[in-house]
C-alpha cells in the first residue's frame, strides 16, 4: 500500500530547514527536522526527531508543470513506523498552513491544512 503525500508549491516557495521547522514549532508539533533538508537538493531519507525518537521519511522534490499553478512538488513517503507517518503529515500539515502549499493523498484527494493539522494530532496521540 503506498503510504504518500504530495505537496505543490512554487519552487521558489519551498522553504529552507529553518523557516521550515518555524512552521513546524508553531504548530506545536514535537518535530525537529535534521540538517539534511534543503529544498530540491535533498533526496531520499530524511532524519527526522520527534518527540526524542527517530522518526524520518523519505523525501523527494520534483519540478512539475501548472499543477494548480505551481512548478514544485515534493513527496512525502513513510514506511509502516507510525512516528514517519506522523513525521511526514505533520512536515505536510506545515508546509500548507505556513506556506500555502497544495497537499494530495495518494488518491489525489486535496486536504486542507486544518485537515492535515488533525490527522497529525491523531497520529501523534496513537503512538506508543
Amino acid at each position: 500500500m503506498a503510504r504518500h503525500y504530495t505537496v505543490y508549491l512554487s519552487r521558489d516557495s519551498f522553504p529552507k530547514r529553518k523557516e521550515l521547522q518555524a512552521a513546524i514549532n508553531a504548530m506545536g508539533f514535537k518535530l525537529t527536522l535534521q540538517e539534511d533538508y534543503v529544498p530540491f537538493v535533498s533526496s531520499g531519507y530524511l532524519p527526522c526527531t520527534l518527540d526524542g525518537e527517530d522518526a524520518g521519511f523519505t523525501l523527494r522534490f520534483h519540478t512539475v508543470e501548472g499543477m494548480n499553478g505551481n512548478d514544485g512538488a515534493a513527496t512525502l513517503q513513510w514506511g509502516g513506523d507510525p512516528r514517519e507517518q506522523a513525521s511526514a503529515i505533520m512536515v505536510a500539515a506545515a508546509l500548507a498552513s505556513g506556506f500555502g502549499a497544495v497537499v494530495h493523498d495518494v488518491d489525489s484527494h486535496e486536504l486542507n491544512a486544518d485537515a492535515l493539522l488533525a490527522a497529525a494530532e491523531k497520529t501523534f496521540t496513537g503512538l506508543d
